[in-house]
């Protein structure tokens, strides 16, 4: 009987929470993500990336891609290492998806413009555009592009259609990196996935 009512008690408590969740008051300005959750991603998972990212020679690993409402919002983790000259066709840029730098370690040079030379599609079987930021282009320079000498700390903002491109890295770089997706044209992934993924050798990793 104790249990029964202990039951019927959570039942009436998940009702009435629901119910009050829900109702809305229509002259109220509206949330453009209605009772969305909040999102936590701790400093330990993050880390564990750039573990993974050095031990399999990863570059970029998504760690969760949640829904905002109008959007879906990307956080990555990136490590690249040492790079004395630029890599063939290796400007970036995006058609839909804008990114933001927090540079977490190491030092390079990174050169932002609109202006692609030579810009060539992106294959749309790339994992990166599947599941990271969506198509683009690759370019081989950028014209009147501004080189910005990155650094533990800084924050680089990159509009969807500017071009990004790294041309030297002193030793290595590791960075944060926020999506914005408003298309969401990106997969949603949750902790779960995170966890997962993390638990077993990646399906590109190199020895």
């Amino acid at each position: 009987m104790k249990i029964a009512m202990i039951g019927l008690a959570s039942a009436v408590l998940v009702a009435t929470t629901a119910t009050a969740q829900t109702k809305v008051n229509p002259t109220d300005p509206q949330p453009t993500c209605t009772m969305c959750p909040g999102y936590y991603i701790p400093l330990s998972e993050l880390q564990a990336y750039t573990k993974k990212a050095v031990a399999e020679k990863l570059i970029d690993q998504q760690v969760r891609d949640v829904e905002i409402g109008k959007a879906h919002i990307g956080i990555g983790m990136v490590h690249r290492g040492k790079l004395d000259t630029p890599i063939k066709q290796s400007v970036a840029e995006h058609d839909n998806v804008s990114e933001v730098y927090h540079i977490i370690e190491g030092t390079a040079t990174l050169v932002l413009g609109p202006d692609i030379v030579d810009r060539q599609r992106r294959p749309a079987t790339l994992q990166t555009v599947i599941e990271f930021n969506g198509p683009g282009n690759n370019g081989a320079d950028i014209r009147n592009g501004v080189a910005y000498n990155l650094k533990p700390g800084d924050v680089v903002v990159i509009p969807a259609g500017t071009g990004h491109w790294f041309t030297k890295i002193d030793d290595h770089i590791d960075y944060l990196m926020v999506r914005i997706d408003p298309d969401k044209l990106t997969p949603l992934r949750d902790e779960a996935a995170s966890k997962a993924y993390l638990s077993k050798r990646s399906p590109v990793a190199r020895d």
